[in-house]
């Protein structure tokens, strides 16, 4: 089995990278037609998965770039109305911004009308859009869309275009992206709940029957060594190949667009959500005792008895009766890691489900290895009906993550962040009680003393409640807000109005910078937003730059400023020993003609926001914030550049890296 794994490995780690390399941006444009000479353009943005896409705002006072849909129209065509989304955004208040902004995550849809008065016509559509993962944002990125309108068709045909959006992992040793980063994070959870599963009531009895199986091999240690690993890898293929097979065949049939529309339906339409709510709350009914939910005894019975054969179809057979008796355990586990990872790309739920099962065959495989093994093992008993007593429990907390989506995306207002806060608590402060034993259920032995096991998981429960309550009052519970509705749905939230303005740009020190008066810095530091000018300033002073490419819709780059730049030792190095430069990558301003910047590809780049972004992706190769370069006034970068980080010292290192190499240089 461990030969096993290795061969696995590699193609593991293929399908991982290609799951976690950003998709572009895709939008499409149809026609359709209204009545008489009225038309509805429909626009449709496909968002890579792990990014989201702001809505159209406005946002006044500093909030995130908006997404920007203008129509032009051609001889003969005039627009009735304005552009309406399709689809609601999803909605929270936003700390760092201190507003309520809205965003979209895989597809949306925008419309305009539009009138024909000839035989047929066109529309201009010009876009503008920005989109962000959890820790940086790419640079804004435009495009132009030709729309043709034929008269009395039943739609024009489909106008796709597509803007790759490179993941900040391209960048030269900054930080993974976030993409890759989600995708272990549900490896890592799929593995663990693969391995949880061996103590749950329906998995555990089936080890005796392993080892007396494979105790009656015959033909030797390599035979029964081959025996063994066939016998893991059946059970992941059992759990792996239906999977994979159903995704694969709607990928043919359908193409990527099916297979991302089965996975955006099954992640935000009401009624998945709401039957897989039912489902989770069914199975928890189940572990506290209410009912059995089992397969049907004639299946089960059939495989059984096939198992008992000799050869490669008794192994399988008695893999496919371990699948089967488990699956009243494994069933809701399995459902919770394939569902959280529907809203990754076309691999992330068959790589999530190989880990699941390579977890959950791992231990079986080395008992059937190994079957003295059993000797040491702990006896079934009333410690395995708590263990499913206990997932009974996570399975109410985590089945309300469903009806909340559902809740969330159609605004019923039935689960409210303190409403849903509240069951929380009650629900893991009747866990904490049931682990030092004041409530028993139906099939609880009875418990004589506190053991330490138990102590300490209660501890941490209760741990956990505590560290909830705050939430009722409007605490951001950083750690759970993917878990939690938004902080907007609260009626409460202590101080929401209470944020401090940011503090003005000093300019004493440097005079009035270049575009300073409509662009600042953080915690009254002083510094430029154009780079030559930075340069200059720099060989005055013998100092070297520290280079911010930044954004003003940059979530992760406030969160740097509040929480790394706010730091007092980097507030001194940044203000006594750096010449500070930010660069905007998203800024609209646009700039005089004199200081319009032509691509290699020939393109004319008028803002000042996407001159920005261009210098970042050709010099550095990076196109994402935050990303910090610190360089001497000759050009020459000092350290390795670096990303969204916000470890303090581990900054305050790189500051003073900086000074240490522009001093070794000769400079100062």
């Amino acid at each position: 089995m461990l030969k096993l794994i290795r061969n696995l490995l590699p193609l593991l780690a293929a399908m991982i990278a290609a799951a976690a390399s950003a998709q572009g941006v895709t939008w499409k444009s149809t026609v359709e037609p209204i009545e008489g000479d009225a038309y509805r353009i429909v626009l449709e943005a496909t968002v890579p998965s792990g990014y989201h896409m702001y809505d159209l705002g406005p946002y006044e006072g500093g909030g995130p770039n908006p997404t920007v849909i203008t129509f032009t129209p051609g001889d003969g065509v005039s627009l009735d109305g304005e552009v309406e989304p399709l689809d609601a955004p999803h909605r929270y208040f936003d700390q760092t911004y201190g507003m309520e902004i809205g965003t979209y995550e895989g597809s949306v849809r925008f419309a305009q009308k539009v009138r024909l008065q000839a035989e047929q016509g066109a529309v201009t559509a010009q876009l503008e859009w920005m989109i962000c993962d959890d820790t940086s944002c790419m640079p804004p990125e435009d495009l132009e869309m030709q729309i043709g309108i034929p008269q009395g068709a039943a739609a024009a045909p489909a106008q796709d275009a597509q803007i790759d959006a490179k993941p900040a992992a391209e960048a030269p040793a900054t930080k993974d992206a976030a993409g890759s980063g989600s995708i272990w994070a549900l490896i890592i959870e799929a593995i663990l709940w693969g391995f949880a599963a061996l103590l749950t009531p329906c998995v555990f009895p089936m080890v005796p029957m392993t080892v007396s199986y494979f105790l009656k091999g015959e033909g030797g240690p390599a035979m029964g060594r081959l025996r063994a690993s066939l016998y893991g890898l059946f059970i992941v293929l059992l759990y792996t190949v239906p999977i994979a097979a159903i995704i694969v065949i709607t990928r043919i049939v359908g193409g990527d667009a099916v297979t991302a529309d089965i996975f955006n339906w099954l992640a935000t339409h009401w009624l998945p959500n709401i039957v897989f709510f039912l489902v989770f709350m069914i199975f928890a009914a189940s572990f506290f005792g209410a009912f059995e939910i089992t397969m049907p005894s004639w299946m089960v019975n059939k495989t059984d008895s096939k198992a008992d054969t000799k050869g490669l179809s008794g192994i399988f057979f008695l893999a496919l009766t371990l699948v089967l008796v488990s699956f009243s355990c494994t069933g809701p586990i399995v459902g919770s890691v394939l569902i959280k990872s529907t809203s990754g790309e076309f691999w992330t739920p068959i790589i999530t489900m190989l880990a699941f099962s390579v977890a959950f065959a791992l231990p079986f495989t080395l008992f059937a290895l190994f079957p003295s093994v059993l000797k040491k093992m702990p006896k079934s008993g009333g410690w395995l009906n708590s263990v499913k007593v206990v997932l009974g429990f996570i399975e109410v907390a985590l089945g309300l993550k469903f009806l909340s989506v559902a809740d969330q995306t159609y605004h019923w207002g039935l689960l409210d962040r303190e409403i849903y806060l509240a069951i929380w608590i009650v629900v893991f402060a009747l866990l904490g009680l049931y682990l030092i034993g004041k409530i028993r259920f139906a099939h609880d032995s009875e418990m004589t003393h506190l053991g330490v096991g138990r102590l300490f998981l209660a501890i941490i429960v209760f741990s956990f409640v505590v560290y909830l309550i705050p939430g009722m009052w409007g605490a951001p519970l950083k750690g759970l807000s993917g878990y939690l509705p938004p902080l907007t749905s609260q009626d409460f939230v202590l101080g929401a109005n209470t944020a401090a303005a940011p503090a003005a740009n000093g300019q004493s020190g440097i005079g009035k910078p270049k575009y300073s008066d409509f662009l600042h810095l953080p915690h009254g530091l002083e510094g430029f937003f154009d780079l030559e000018e930075a340069e200059a300033y720099a060989a005055k002073v013998d100092k070297p730059i520290f280079i911010d490419f930044t954004g003003h819709g940059c979530v992760n780059c406030r969160e740097m400023e509040a929480r790394v730049w706010s730091d007092p030792q980097v507030l001194e190095i940044l203000r006594n020993d750096y010449v500070i430069c930010a660069l905007y990558s998203d800024d609209k301003k646009e700039l005089p003609e004199s200081e319009w910047v032509t691509t290699d590809a020939g393109k004319v780049l008028k803002s000042l926001g996407k001159i920005n972004s261009y210098y970042a992706l050709k010099t550095y190769g990076v196109n994402a914030q935050p990303y910090y370069v610190l360089q001497g006034h000759d050009g020459k970068i000092l350290v390795d550049p670096r990303g969204y980080d916000l470890d303090v010292e581990a900054f305050v290192q790189f500051l003073q890296s900086g000074l240490e190499a522009y001093r070794n240089a000769g400079n100062l």
